[in-house]
């Protein structure tokens, strides 16, 4: 039971990972600032073979500071930090009786937080950029009286990830694509992961409006350590996969500020919660 309370502390990671993005660095002295929370809540998740299982009622609401800001023109650095990171479950119940087998808990603390670096190796009508992030384990591995609550997997990664896109008019409007491909190197045991994806948008309304659409695949490379020799406190997050589908709109209601709100969900996992995310914020913009 242990291990299926786990399973949501990676979809923290996976499916909220995206922000700003992309392969357009900030200018130097200019960047970009959000505040949101993400959060889910689900009763199913998938297994390592795919299907569907029930599981107790579980949630996780992260309190996120993102920000990006352009060291020179051609590099950027990226901060992405949880500071109040609360994962929960409700009550066990017997199902013949409705007694409450084990009591429902939470816990509150910080989250695993991103360092990343973003350099623009080309500029023009097709940019590409590398950015290097750090995972750094600052969240809790083990909390509650079952150690079973966790808001960050307790290992310190690597991920080198290449993007490459560009804008273009779409009749009166702005639009944008872009695509990446990224490997993440993970340590005490943990598979390393290949990670790409797609991401579109489209800007409506003089670009006060930004609708974009995201795609997500992470492949284990399925050579992490077994159940048997990791740890159960970190075995939520290994050789696990998924394939995850976003939607998200941003309104800018003045020059530089403005506010989102999102929703993502893996439409195929292994390992991984089985209910969608939702996310909503503000942002200040510098460079408009």
């Amino acid at each position: 039971m242990k291990n299926i309370f786990n399973i949501i502390v990676l979809s923290v990671f996976v499916i909220s990972s995206t922000y700003a993005g992309g392969p357009w660095p900030q200018p130097k002295g200019k960047g970009y600032f959000k505040l949101s929370e993400w959060w889910t809540v689900f009763s199913e998740h998938y297994t390592d073979t795919g299907l569907k299982d029930p599981n107790l009622t579980t949630g996780v609401f992260n309190t996120s500071i993102y920000a990006e800001y352009g060291l020179t023109n051609r590099l950027t650095t990226v901060i992405n930090v949880p500071f109040l990171s609360r994962n929960y479950m409700n009550n066990l119940r017997s199902a013949t009786t409705d007694e409450i087998l084990i009591n429902g808990e939470a816990i509150n603390t910080l989250g695993d937080i991103d360092l990343g670096l973003k350099f623009g190796l080309t500029r023009g009508k097709i940019p590409i950029a590398l950015t290097l992030t750090l995972g750094v384990p600052t969240g809790e591995t083990g909390g509650g009286s079952l150690n079973a609550l966790q808001t960050g997997d307790g290992e310190f990664n690597q991920m080198l990830q290449i993007d490459a896109g560009g804008g273009f008019n779409l009749g009166k409007s702005s639009a944008y694509l872009s695509g990446y491909v990224g490997v993440n190197n993970r340590t005490n045991g943990y598979s390393e992961e290949l990670r790409f994806g797609l991401e579109a948008g489209l800007g409506l309304f003089e670009q006060k409006l930004w609708l974009s659409g995201r795609f997500n695949v992470v492949e284990s490379f399925k050579n992490g350590d077994t159940a048997e020799t990791i740890t159960s406190t970190s075995l939520f997050a290994n050789n696990s996969e998924f394939t995850s589908i976003g939607l998200e709109a941003n309104l800018y209601v003045t020059k530089n500020i403005g506010v989102s709100a999102g929703v993502a969900g893996a439409v195929r996992g292994e390992i991984i919660a089985a209910a969608p995310s939702y996310t909503v914020g503000i942002f200040y913009d510098m460079n408009k």
